[in-house]
């Protein structure tokens, strides 16, 4: 949103041109301001706020428009970079055909291959097997679970395993429907020796993103499933299942405490950047 040219000081009225993203396209509107700030000390003066408390506040519906006051000239250069943007997402990019091997619209259901990090398992010196029985479940929630484990098994995830080691699975509720499979992996977390790879702050990571105008992200779909198993430590991640099977994976399953660890390091290892040469 950027100021007017016309301001009228008696009625402490200022109108400004709004830019707003609609169906048909980019528009501009005006809007009315009753009462604006007309002195340095009362812009300075105003209240901040952190980026965690307007995220809250956005999510609890107490903010109904956001303005954002720009430059005229920079924002109408701003709004011909996101149309071009909008009009390219519309059909596939030539790298994205080119490149259709690796970016399927369907992840395979097959094991994936090595891609330079496996996930470890190491346990503190003198741990014994770990072993939580499985308790029952309802029966919608046994057979999602033999469901899910029957697509992974297809996937060539996971196997029927005969490790001396069990974690039961149960059942949590999406928010959008549905059940998400769980392991209670308690007793092999509390024996693991936790990883000290950094994770990144979501704080920090905003922080970065100051002045930026475009933004990209990258969902990695089954993330943690893109990731295998160190041959070793496979019998650790066995499973049970209310309907009497002991699964083990393959892949890194949900619910292991150094999993985030080993999913961003993989992440690092596959995003980094390649080294520059310079010429003298």
């Amino acid at each position: 949103m950027s100021a007017g040219q016309t301001s009228d000081a008696t009625s402490s009225v200022e109108t400004l041109n709004v830019l707003t993203w609609t169906r048909t396209g980019l528009q501009y509107r005006s809007m009315e301001m009753e009462n604006p700030p007309t002195r340095a000390s009362e812009l300075t003066s105003l209240p901040a706020m952190s980026w965690m408390r307007f995220a809250k506040d956005l999510y609890d519906g107490r903010i109904e428009q956001i303005c954002i006051l720009s430059d005229l000239e920079r924002m109408e250069s701003e709004a011909e970079e996101l149309r071009q943007l909008h009009a390219a997402s519309t059909t596939e990019s030539e790298d994205t055909l080119k490149h259709k091997d690796v970016l399927p619209d369907e992840i395979p259901a097959e094991l994936p291959q090595d891609k330079g990090i496996q996930h470890e398992i190491d346990l503190v010196p003198g741990t014994k097997y770990c072993v939580t029985r499985q308790w029952p479940l309802p029966r919608d929630q046994v057979k999602a679970i033999d469901d899910f484990f029957e697509s992974r098994r297809q996937a060539g995830q996971v196997r029927e395993s005969k490790s001396p080691h069990s974690a039961p699975t149960f059942c949590a509720k999406k928010p959008q429907g549905g059940w998400r499979i769980v392991h209670a992996y308690n007793k092999l977390n509390d024996a693991m020796i936790p990883a000290q790879t950094p994770i990144p702050r979501k704080d920090a990571i905003i922080d970065s993103m100051a002045k930026s105008t475009i933004y990209s992200a990258l969902d990695l779909r089954d993330g943690l499933y893109q990731i295998l198993m160190r041959e070793s430590d496979i019998a650790l991640t066995a499973v049970s299942t209310p309907s009497g099977m002991l699964w083990e994976w393959l892949v890194m399953p949900p619910g292991l405490k150094n999993a985030p660890a080993t999913f961003n390091r993989c992440v690092t290892h596959l995003l980094r950047s390649p080294g520059c040469e310079r010429e003298d």
